[in-house]
């Protein structure tokens, strides 16, 4: 860090050039609170990762203030349930997203559990999103929760420092909706995403260029984009489990190692990331889950099982506007292994019974005894909802 560095207020928005770094709880010149954040390339910055803090948790807190001092749990109690947000308090004993549920409440049973309320998140996501939409039109959702924001020159419609477009639009979300977000500011996407998980809650964090490589070196291998834990048990394998490890090595045996993801890999690990925003990401895939209270195997049950699920899927469809070719067919076998099959239909469809068919025909092939705890259907190879279910003779 240079002896001099840009300092920014993100309680009143104040900027200062050519100040010594801030330390930790330093009080802003102009207001006083302890809500600074320093960086030399702060004002130079353009690429947010913006993640909502334990958003289901807090939505809840926001509407039943009795919780706010309370542990709580969102996700769906008893049996094969699993933990879907738990709040910071709930998480100093342990529970975590997607943690099975009767583990999260043995490690903290005195939380307050209440199941998700799906509809009232998706408006609460809007009202975000559309906050954002007011100072940029490039912003890619990840989910409900999170986005990435490109605040470029080109971009952003209003005049003024991305850092302090971010520092206001948190007071906004905070203000007009309810609850907090975390921001990661950088000079793209992967390293954006780092940032804001830096110093959650209500955390403002920064990677610049300059630092980038330093930064990533002591992080486990984990944190890079795309690495899965396949990946990562291949590259402990080969005794590789910090970035710095990768960072020594020439994109060329990277490369031979991994193929194509080899190059990306290589560029990562160095903060080097070429992926632009894409504010209308194309939707690959719609599908629905359930995971059942107790094992099953007999046919009839699975086929009972996944006919809501394929009604809930063409819902989703007609409501996007979308259709699909092949049908995918999701089941879970009582020691985890995943097994999904598909079959490609003639044109696309949104209608629920053609999946409900093909779904039958599928469940039928492969129950042959074993016992299965989860069950999905979807659709993939995504068309326009103009092409689908043309009419034939019969209709």
């Amino acid at each position: 860090m240079p002896e001099t560095t840009t300092i920014m207020c993100r309680a009143c928005l104040g900027v200062w050039h050519n100040q010594p770094p801030p330390t930790r709880r330093a009080p802003c010149p102009s207001c006083g609170l302890p809500t600074l954040v320093g960086h030399a390339e702060l004002l130079d910055l353009t690429i947010a990762h913006v993640d909502c803090d334990a958003f289901y948790a807090s939505v809840e807190k926001r509407d039943n203030p009795e919780l706010r001092d309370k542990p709580v749990i969102v996700g769906h109690a008893g049996g094969r349930g699993v933990v879907t947000t738990a709040c910071y308090i709930a998480r100093r004993y342990g529970p975590r997203s997607a943690m099975p549920m009767f583990k999260a409440m043995e490690l903290c049973p005195d939380a307050v559990v209440i199941p998700p309320d799906m509809a009232k998140y998706r408006v609460v996501s809007r009202q975000i999103r559309d906050l954002m939409n007011a100072l940029t039109p490039m912003v890619e959702p990840l989910s409900l929760d999170e986005a990435y924001l490109d605040l470029g020159p080109d971009h952003r419609l209003v005049d003024s420092h991305p850092a302090v477009l971010l520092a206001g639009l948190a007071k906004s979300v905070k203000a007009e909706v309810g609850i907090s977000i975390s921001i990661g500011l950088a000079p793209n996407k992967f390293l954006a995403k780092l940032a804001s998980d830096m110093e959650k809650p209500r955390g403002f964090s920064v990677i610049g260029r300059a630092e980038a490589t330093a930064v990533l070196a002591p992080m486990p291998v984990s944190k890079i984009h795309g690495v899965g834990p396949a990946t990562q048990r291949r590259l402990e394998a080969a005794g590789i489990t910090q970035i710095s490890a990768l960072q020594a090595m020439p994109e060329a045996e990277l490369t031979a190692m991994f193929g194509k993801f080899g190059r990306r890999l290589s560029a990562f690990v160095h903060g080097d990331d070429p992926r632009s925003i894409s504010p209308d990401r194309e939707t690959k895939s719609v599908s629905a889950e359930t995971t059942f209270r107790r094992d099953i195997n007999a046919p009839v049950d699975l086929i009972e099982a996944v006919l809501p699920l394929c009604e809930r899927v063409a819902e989703r469809l007609q409501r996007s506007g979308l259709a699909g070719r092949t049908v995918v067919l999701k089941l879970k076998t009582a020691d985890f292994r995943t097994i999904t099959r598909n079959r490609r239909i003639a044109a696309p469809t949104q209608r629920a019974e053609i999946l409900a068919d093909i779904a039958t025909h599928l469940i039928r092939a492969e129950a042959d005894g074993h016992f299965f705890r989860l069950i999905g259907i979807g659709v993939s190879d995504i068309a326009p909802a103009e092409e689908a279910d043309p009419p034939d003779l019969f209709d």
